[in-house]
């Protein structure tokens, strides 16, 4: 299909000769990174192993820049597209220098030595993801997240117009799953390669993706660009969630909420009672919300962990009807927290609310 790198016609992929998906159509431009999202064993690395000719197609063809992939020699499509993977390897008696330098031998002769100008990309690889200076390192010796790095300076080592990666942020801590990407997302921008990929964070997946698919069971079920495929109801759908729930808003996921009738009253907004919500949800004590607006960044936390919350609708000052409805609530709660400390016209009715409940004002110290 014109002006897509990779792309799959028909794909059916499997084990052995019984598919597991059929009738798979991927496709990914230069510039564009695009993300298999789905529950564990839906088939995300099954998909990816195919493409890249791990596995044997059950059906289908794949294409890489226009041709059909199981016509092409190896090392062909090692200078075409390089691979990341989830395995783990063990080289041993390997610097880091070493491992990328292996991106090199698509274009060495068959003894596989190095010119200086292989050195030299093995060298600016390095420094691409921050890795000059594990260079003489062993790399059985050096962290996870440094391994990652020193894989992907691999890949970029390659040169190549397409990038294959399964799961890139596995084993790697929040510092360098976000470096790790940050630079792939700048390669993507700068020398327009094409990114296929899998990601169980779905945060990170709905950040960094130009475009989402979606398998489920025995198919790909959605496609779609991140603001259409992160939407609270079908991640809830995809993923089968039963306990806690998937806050699209933030991207973020929350945990059951405490039963009971509400024994606090807590009075938010602006962000300021998402660290309270999480804390009374954490230790078991049954909240009410309120009166928070539709738009406010407190109200997803607050519909997810409070047993019952008093909104009001977006760009409104607080009503009546809303008021009085958090009064007669507030009026039941042993203990009132008011978060905010101003008030503006929008939410003046908080501030009265906060005098109401005067008496029984506290601080999470106090809980």
């Amino acid at each position: 299909m014109t002006g897509d790198y990779i792309y799959t016609e028909q794909m059916d992929v499997g084990y052995g000769s019984v598919p597991l998906i059929r009738q798979i159509e991927l496709h990914v431009r230069p510039g564009e990174i695009v993300t298999l999202i789905g529950p564990n064993g839906a088939g995300k690395s099954t998909i990816l192993k195919s493409v890249i000719r791990q596995l044997n197609l059950l059906g289908g063809a794949v294409y890489l820049d226009g041709a059909r992939m199981q016509d092409m020699p190896e090392k062909e499509i090692a200078r075409r597209m390089a691979i990341l993977m989830t395995e783990r390897i063990h080289p041993e008696l390997m610097t880091c220098e070493d491992v990328v330098g292996t991106g090199r031998y698509p274009y060495t002769g068959r003894m596989g030595i190095l010119g200086a100008g292989d050195r030299r990309k093995v060298r600016e690889a390095l420094e691409l993801v921050h890795a000059g200076e594990l260079a003489g390192r062993f790399f059985t010796e050096v962290s996870d997240g440094q391994k990652q790095r020193v894989l992907l300076a691999r890949a970029v080592c390659q040169e190549p117009e397409a990038i294959v990666l399964d799961e890139p942020t596995s084993f790697l801590d929040i510092r360098h799953k976000l470096e790790l990407l940050t630079i792939l997302k700048d390669l993507v921008h700068r020398k327009r390669v094409a990114v296929l990929m899998s990601l169980h964070e779905l945060d990170l997946a709905q950040k960094i993706s130009d475009y989402i698919v979606c398998v489920n069971g025995n198919s790909i079920e959605r496609c779609g660009v991140p603001e259409e495929i992160f939407t609270s109801t079908y991640i809830t759908r995809l993923y089968g969630i039963t306990k806690g729930s998937y806050q699209a808003e933030l991207g973020c996921l929350e945990m059951e909420p405490a039963q009971g009738s509400p024994q606090v009253f807590v009075i938010g907004g602006n962000g300021s009672g998402i660290p309270v919500y999480r804390r009374l949800q954490r230790r078991g004590i049954p909240f009410a919300a309120g009166v928070l607006h539709e738009n406010d960044i407190d109200y997803p936390v607050a519909k997810a962990l409070a047993s019952r919350l008093i909104g009001e609708r977006a760009f409104e000052p607080i009503g009546e009807e809303a008021f009085a409805r958090a009064a007669e609530v507030l009026q039941a709660c042993g203990r009132v927290i008011c978060c905010p400390a101003h008030f503006g016209a929008m939410n003046e009715k908080n501030r009265i609310l906060a005098e109401l409940g005067a008496d029984r004002l506290c601080g999470m110290e106090d809980i």
